[in-house]
């Protein structure tokens, strides 16, 4: 309490905000007491309900509006919202726990609307409504991908159960060998020849092995199992070729107002193509549209740099720098400080899917000849592999978020390049230790340079 006797509190910055729990069957809408006698307002979840929320809310002058972001029900509520002019700020749930104390839908809504107008909540990212939908397209793919693995298992599951090895000696059953065998055997044929004379020339086993292992026990129920496996597999891949044709169609909207570059697109580093990589050209929509070639970023294929930019958009200006972008994808050491004291600095959990495929592209640029390579060997015999994948998959995500904002061209300096530097920099160390004990180095007569 002041001196006169008012309540102190914290200052408000939003005046005209309002906070709104959302829920699978009622929304409830708090606005400060001075815009509306009735502060508190319930709402049904259907659409008219949304838009009659949207218009008390633009009625009595509110002008922006927070939520939680629960489940997937905060999506129609923000785009109507949105729609009306509102400025909807999507909240984290870590963000605006509540107080402990009695736990209510109008206590939340109530909560939400005093946090939002003392300005104490961080609006989370949302893309704009023509990346959103290239974001929508793509995670739709993503997830026919994954059902359409699962069926291959079944496949594999049913062929095992017959005791045909093909998995044994062909590196991928879902290749050109490996399905066209499969469809013939579905199809009623049986000769081991007939299937082994299927192989393509680009196996390494041989047409002996293969016919060996095509001689198996053909019972009813598992040649069933291997047709219905085979039909959900065909049907998906079907789903995932539609998925690339509203992908490129998003990504030619998105490029119709954009002029095309005028240095030409690079020829590709590596020319094979992914099994899984959609099946037109996206490098060079995709060098239209950012302006960059991001493939030239090892690890980063076109797949990787599609998703990237889906998720992302292409204004990565949200961001103010490079660590608030890795902090956003749980990429960044924990700083948790009390008294002076690292309490601890593990990196924060994330369900983000860009993370896990940067994970994962980290892992795999480990093995190439490159200095990101070397940045990931020489790590992981230090700390352990965990922790190298965390931060050479932190790199590429630095590396993608200066290409976007900034322009770079990335070029990579070579794995003999990046161990000189780094030797020099351990030399540099060496010698600041020893001059602080009040010694100098010399380097040895005939020592490795």
């Amino acid at each position: 309490m002041s001196k006169s006797g008012k309540a102190l509190g914290l200052p408000i910055v939003n005046v005209r905000a309002a906070g709104i729990d959302i829920g699978a069957r009622i929304q409830v809408a708090a606005v400060p007491p001075e815009l509306s006698d009735d502060p508190v307002r319930t709402f049904g979840s259907f659409t008219a309900d949304i838009e009659q929320m949207a218009n008390w809310l633009t009625s009595i002058g509110i002008t922006t509006v927070a939520m939680e972001s629960t489940g997937v029900y905060w999506v129609p509520v923000y785009e109507i919202l949105e729609a009306h002019g509102l400025t909807v700020v999507l909240a984290n749930a870590r963000d605006c726990k509540a107080v402990p104390g009695r736990k209510s839908d109008v206590n939340d809504a109530q909560w939400l609307q005093r946090l939002h107008a003392c300005g104490l909540l961080r609006a989370s990212f949302h893309p704009a409504p023509d990346i959103a939908a290239l974001r929508a397209y793509t995670r739709i793919r993503e997830r026919h991908l994954e059902y359409a693995a699962a069926h291959m298992q079944h496949m594999q599951k049913a062929l095992t159960l017959m005791n045909l090895q093909l998995h044994h000696v062909l590196s991928d059953i879902s290749g050109v060998t490996g399905l066209k065998i499969i469809r013939a055997i579905v199809s009623g044929e049986r000769d081991p020849d007939v299937l082994a004379s299927m192989r393509d020339v680009r196996c390494r086993e041989s047409l002996q092995t293969i016919r060996a292992a095509l001689v198996g026990n053909y019972q009813p129920e598992h040649v069933f199992a291997l047709a219905q496996a085979l039909a959900l597999f065909d049907s998906y891949q079907d789903r995932i070729g539609d998925c690339d044709r509203q992908i490129e169609n998003s990504l030619r909207a998105l490029n119709a107002d954009r002029p095309k570059p005028q240095t030409p697109l690079r020829a590709a580093r590596i020319r094979t193509k992914q099994a899984n990589a959609p099946k037109f050209d996206v490098r060079a929509l995709l060098y239209q549209l950012t302006g960059t070639d991001l493939t030239l970023i090892h690890g980063l294929g076109p797949s990787l740099a599609l998703s990237l930019v889906a998720e992302c958009g292409t204004n990565l200006g949200k961001w103010p720098s490079e660590k608030h972008f890795a902090s956003w994808l749980c990429l960044s050491p924990g700083c948790k400080i009390s008294g002076g004291k690292v309490l601890s600095a593990r990196t924060r959990r994330g369900s983000s899917r860009l993370t896990s495929q940067l994970r994962l592209a980290a892992t795999n640029v480990g093995r190439t000849e490159t200095a990101l390579g070397a940045f990931y060997r020489r790590l992981a015999a230090r700390v352990g592999k965990a922790k190298a994948v965390t931060a050479t998959a932190r790199k590429l995500a630095i590396l993608f978020y200066r290409a976007m904002r900034f322009g770079m061209q990335y070029q990579d300096p070579g794995v003999d390049q990046y161990e000189q530097r780094y030797r020099e920099r351990v030399v540099r160390q060496l010698e600041r230790r020893a001059a602080r004990f009040g010694f100098s180095l010399q380097p040895a007569a005939g020592g490795v340079s």
